[in-house]
């Protein structure tokens, strides 16, 4: 029963319960960033490419073999590069955004950082001055 308890403690850290937080974020980021990739982006670089679809792009290896019933005997064996272009694409569009997100973040931040306390007393600065002085009456 200590384990089950050591571990209900464990669970129940921030730092858990934020992680926990950051990842079903990054899976629901992920799904709206690939479906705007597949769904926005290339269409887009399919127009500028003279109307390639990147993700039906690939080198057969060795073709579908068909029995004489319609069924598949031996499936495709396919280089899917096409789809690892799309990956790029949704990794370069995931980078942009986390960029924006962390250099915006950074401005605030930087922002609470610079405002003084107003109780906050006298400055390093202040001090030193304070000290000199003392020292030049001595």
């Amino acid at each position: 029963m200590k384990i089950l308890k050591e571990f209900r403690d464990f669970i129940m850290t921030g730092n858990v319960i934020d992680l926990s937080v950051a990842v079903l974020l990054a899976t629901a980021v992920g799904a709206v960033v690939s479906g705007f990739t597949q769904d926005v982006m290339m269409p887009i670089v399919g127009e500028f490419t003279g109307g390639i679809d990147f993700s039906d792009m690939k080198v057969v290896l060795s073709p579908e073999e068909v029995g004489a019933d319609a069924e598949v005997v031996k499936p495709e064996n396919a280089i899917l590069y096409g789809k690892w272009i799309n990956s790029i694409i949704n990794l370069i569009i995931v980078g942009f955004v986390l960029f924006i997100i962390v250099k915006t973040y950074g401005k605030v931040r930087k922002k609470k950082e610079e405002a003084p306390a107003p109780d906050s007393g006298p400055s390093e600065l202040d001090i030193l001055k304070e000290i000199r002085d003392e020292l030049r009456k001595k």
